[in-house]
């Protein structure tokens, strides 16, 4: 909390009335802190700068710095104090120029020590309810902050998908954070794999993801955007093509110092190309995809661009299965790719894929119905392996045997196997929705059973159904609709309702019933949420007992 008390600085030239003011009020019984006095404005300024005072009572006409002079220059240092001040002249053109420079009070002179004290605690009165807005605004912003997550993520894909007019993202960027004016642009994709099941709850996962967002934020010209399950978005900014270079040198060289805390995670890391326009931030994003693709294709631990290339070896015409090297055809590739790869990868992922095999390799029909069938029988024990009838595939994407036709052209296999990996996965993602259909269920169930214990949080709730906060708070507001604070608020607000009707329980009781420890910042967050107070909510919908 912070301190309840307030400071005042007087200004005074005639000793007199200074020590007067001084005296004739008790400032410390009255809950003020008497921070000084001066007798004139010149005198006081740098005083005033030291003792950073709430409220300025001064005179207006004194020697050297009059008090109007000395309220100018105050109220550009300490935009926020409240100032009184004392004139003996009552005329119009003190204080209309009082008004101008944001004088709180025009007091006129002889004043007595009551109406003197009267008015500061009227003026205290708004400080202090400007303090705790302050406070209940900071925390509600801290509550808000997975909100600015999910605000983030949908930024940046407006950002990459080269639809929107520029002006319209940089003041949607301003307006959460993002200051997205620069001279050069790039992007870093980047993801994270712990060795388990992406799915179990890692208390290491998520000190990493900490340290990563610290650092971020700590690097001048980079914004982080956390994409869930996608791994990470770095957006790096800069002047010069010089200035990119040596910024993406040196923030990938970070990114991997963390992970070398971390033996057992590894990592992989996909960069675009330096662009001069945020309207071709698509293409940058586009060539960054294609290098992030090869997470499923090469050895992991690296950061990689698109100019990347991996040597292969050549396949004779006269191809020779029995002598094929299943392990250079990268199967374990297509197998990753089943298990974590998105929908929408499988284009990127099969260019990349047959990219890493060789371009004459593909030109043999061969060796493209080879990879072709063993890329169907992954998918088909991938879908077997998740519960579906080991005739879902044939019945997807037709029989194997019969399928001659997909392999005449580069193509047209392209196509066909980018059909199978797709079925795949889009089966493997219906399973997923169903369990995480029953997941949700729980974890609304907990923070039905739990809303009222102040300590629930994101990091609670997953922790409850074994996910990570990204990626829990990633699906539940896809799934649910709402984020995790938005659920929590209507579920605590809905039960507050429910007592203001049926109950006559103080608005301080109903607030420690309903999760707030702060009867204050539960007032604050009903009115913001119901548009009306609970005293008022009472008032026009509780039932006569």
């Amino acid at each position: 909390m912070e301190n309840s008390r307030i400071k005042v600085f007087l200004v005074e030239d005639e000793i007199v009335i200074r020590e007067g003011i001084k005296r004739n009020i008790n400032w410390g019984q009255e809950g003020f802190d008497f921070a000084g006095e001066a007798s004139d404005g010149e005198l006081a300024y740098p005083l005033i700068q030291s003792t950073k005072p709430d409220i300025l009572i001064t005179d207006i006409k004194m020697p050297f710095m009059d008090g109007l002079e000395l309220s100018r220059l105050v109220k550009k240092e300490l935009p926020d104090i409240k100032i009184l001040v004392l004139s003996g002249y009552n005329e119009f053109e003190y204080a209309k120029e009082a008004i101008n420079i944001g004088i709180t009070e025009y007091l006129v002179k002889p004043i007595s020590g009551a109406k003197l004290l009267e008015a500061v605690k009227k003026v205290a009165k708004t400080i202090l309810e400007e303090r705790q807005q302050r406070q209940f605004l900071l925390a509600y912003q801290k509550e808000q902050k997975e909100s600015e997550q999910l605000a983030r993520q949908s930024l940046f894909g407006r950002l990459v998908s080269g639809k929107y007019p520029v002006s319209t993202l940089l003041g949607e960027g301003r307006e959460i954070g993002m200051e997205l004016a620069a001279t050069r642009y790039n992007i870093i994709l980047f993801q994270v794999f712990t060795g388990v099941d992406a799915e179990n709850y890692s208390d290491e996962l998520n000190r990493l993801s900490g340290k990563i967002q610290e650092m971020s934020e700590n690097t001048q010209g980079v914004i982080m955007v956390d994409r869930g399950v996608e791994g990470f978005a770095f957006l790096l900014k800069g002047a010069e093509d010089s200035d990119m270079d040596e910024l993406l040198s040196g923030f990938s060289d970070k990114l991997k110092g963390i992970l070398k805390e971390y033996p057992n995670m590894e990592y992989f890391g996909g960069v675009g190309v330096t662009v001069e326009r945020l309207s071709e931030l698509n293409l940058c994003f586009e060539r960054a995809s294609h290098a992030y693709a090869y997470r499923y294709l090469w050895e992991r631990n690296q950061i990689v661009t698109g100019e990347d290339k991996k040597e292969v070896k050549m396949v004779d015409e006269e191809l020779n299965l029995k002598a094929l090297n299943v392990k250079d055809l990268e199967r374990k590739a297509v197998e990753r790719f089943l298990a974590t790869g998105l929908l929408g990868e499988a284009s990127d992922f099969v260019e990349e894929y047959f990219h890493s095999l060789g371009e004459q390799n593909i030109q043999s029909m061969l060796f493209r119905q080879y990879i072709t069938m063993d890329a169907y029988i992954a998918a088909a024990s991938a879908v077997e392996k998740l519960g579906y009838d080991s005739t879902v595939m044939v019945e997807e994407c037709g029989d194997f045997k019969s399928m001659a036709d997909v392999f005449v052209t580069t193509e047209q296999t392209a196509s066909y196997l980018k059909h199978v990996l797709s079925t795949a996965i889009r089966l493997r993602d219906a399973v997923s929705q169903k369990k995480y259909a029953q997941l949700l269920e729980d974890a609304k169930e907990y923070i039905r059973e739990n809303f009222c214990n102040e300590e629930i949080s994101l990091n609670t709730v997953a922790a409850s159904v074994n996910l990570s906060p990204n990626h829990f708070s990633t699906i539940f507001s896809q799934e649910v609709g709402k984020t995790f604070v938005e659920y929590l608020t209507l579920v605590r607000m809905e039960k507050a309702k429910e007592l203001l009707r049926n109950s006559t329980m103080k608005t301080s009781d109903i607030a420690f019933e309903v999760g707030y420890r702060d009867a204050h910042y539960f007032s604050y967050i009903f009115k913001k949420t119901q548009e009306c107070t609970p005293r008022e909510y009472r008032a026009k919908s509780s039932t006569p007992q």
